[in-house]
């Protein structure tokens, strides 16, 4: 995990007053331009693939749009003339209500925002808070909850959650542009962030302005929202709090309720006042650790501070496993398979973290349910489903007696157990949650 040296006051001190030197930023869309750095930010958008904007082009097709068209590009942006297109609007369901709006670039836009990613974190990542570890370069969210774990076991078991009311939707454009233009002072990049900022919304085939907020989606977003809420953090520091920042989600961690609450007044005061952004009053309280949420993860003492994974982080889970194994969605089991391998595996690599052996067996044993009621439903018919429990060895009471039952779909799954155990399974491929925590802590 990345630590800061030196005591907490002095850290703190000493981050704030960095200086804020702007040498040499007069002529960055140079930089940005220039061969290497597009190269490398066009093999990162490709990489990431993603979904077209609205001019319909996809990431395949964007290398060989640049061998036609890219000496016009670039002779806008070094001229101050480029113009970006309106994002995409997709709305993603939240798992505890209400939709997330992105906004989804053309992959053209996506390049450039990618390139001035990569001129930009090198003068503003050396200047944020150490305690600030969303979105930057060598620092990660298991980095954040390690963090919040050591102040913890100090003594500070009191937390002030914060939630920001619809951050990127809410940013101020004139408050963060100045924030932008104190390390750069090339107007044209200036200009270029703007016109992103104002580039407008396409809905309904109208492109509709906007006049606040940083569309997430593009790669240039989570810089800007580490550039917006720098002055918290620094504000934080100046005060000698113990505090992770991982993007819009901030915990400061103190020893009781009545000093959680006088930060939280202030926090709230200067959120507000300063940075014109909303709280969210519902998700933002005082309150013990083990009861709030921090990045998917919540503690437990025993021998010590523990990690546990939340119970939001387990629904969200369960949704997730409801639309791989959805029986109406038409996937062959193979699919299924494949899809949960993938995406089991992912959800232990970041949940390594949590040592709780139970609650992975547990839902294993959901997922395989889960399963069995899939293939279930996939039998159809009693003959078929006779035939097919004949062929896995059961006696022949059993099979006609599961084969002709009435019960539905997911109480049918329960008693199937004995007739495909969770090795049938794993000759069919399936790797669960206790296999990757297994090889995860060897």
């Amino acid at each position: 995990m990345v630590k800061p040296e030196g005591t907490h006051r002095e850290q703190s001190a000493g981050a704030v007053q960095r200086n804020e030197d702007t040498s040499g930023t007069e002529s960055l869309m140079e930089k940005v331009v220039a061969r290497e750095n597009m190269l490398a930010a066009l093999r990162r958008v490709e990489s990431n693939k993603g979904a077209p904007g609205n001019d319909e082009m996809t990431v395949e097709e964007l290398r060989g749009y640049l061998k036609t068209n890219w000496e016009q590009i670039k002779t806008a942006l070094l001229a101050d003339t480029y113009k970006p297109q309106a994002v995409r609007r997709v709305e993603i369901p939240k798992p505890d209500g209400g939709v997330r709006l992105l906004g989804i670039p053309s992959v053209t836009d996506r390049l450039i925002q990618q390139a001035l990613l990569q001129v930009l974190t090198p003068i503003f990542d050396p200047t944020f808070s150490d305690f600030s570890f969303g979105f930057r370069p060598g620092r990660s969210a298991h980095d954040a909850v390690k963090l919040a774990r050591e102040y913890i076991e100090a003594g500070y078991d009191w937390v002030v959650d914060i939630d920001l009311a619809k951050f990127f939707d809410q940013v101020n454009h004139d408050k963060l542009m100045v924030r932008v233009w104190r390390r750069v002072k090339d107007k044209r990049v200036l200009h270029l962030i703007r016109r992103y900022l104002q580039a407008g919304v396409m809905l309904n085939g109208v492109v509709v302005a906007t006049e606040e907020g940083t569309p997430q989606g593009g790669p240039l977003s989570p810089l800007l929202a580490n550039i917006m809420l720098d002055d918290l953090d620094k504000l934080l520091e100046q005060r000698g709090h113990r505090f992770c920042r991982y993007a819009d989600d901030c915990n400061i961690y103190v020893r009781s309720q009545r000093a959680g609450d006088r930060t939280m007044s202030a926090v709230r005061r200067f959120i507000e006042g300063r940075l014109g952004l909303k709280l969210n009053e519902e998700k933002s309280k005082v309150d013990r650790p083990h009861n709030r949420k921090f990045l998917g993860f919540s503690f437990f003492r025993r021998k010590g501070i523990q990690f546990r994974i939340a119970p939001k982080t387990i629904e969200r889970f369960k949704a997730r496993v409801r639309e791989i194994t959805a029986r109406s969605n038409g996937w062959s089991m193979e699919r299924r398979i494949r899809a949960l391998y993938t995406y089991l595996r992912g959800w232990m690599q970041y949940f390594r973290l949590a040592r709780t052996p139970s609650v992975y067996r547990d839902l294993d044993g959901w997922v395989l349910r889960r399963l069995r009621l899939c293939l279930w439903k996939q039998w159809k018919r009693a003959r078929t489903r006779l035939r097919e429990l004949r062929a896995l060895g059961l006696p022949e009471w059993v099979c006609f007696e599961l084969a002709y039952s009435r019960k539905r779909y997911w109480r049918i799954s329960k008693p199937l157990n004995s007739a495909m155990p969770r090795r049938y399974w794993t000759a069919q491929g399936f790797a669960g949650l206790t296999e990757f925590y297994g090889s995860s802590v060897r």
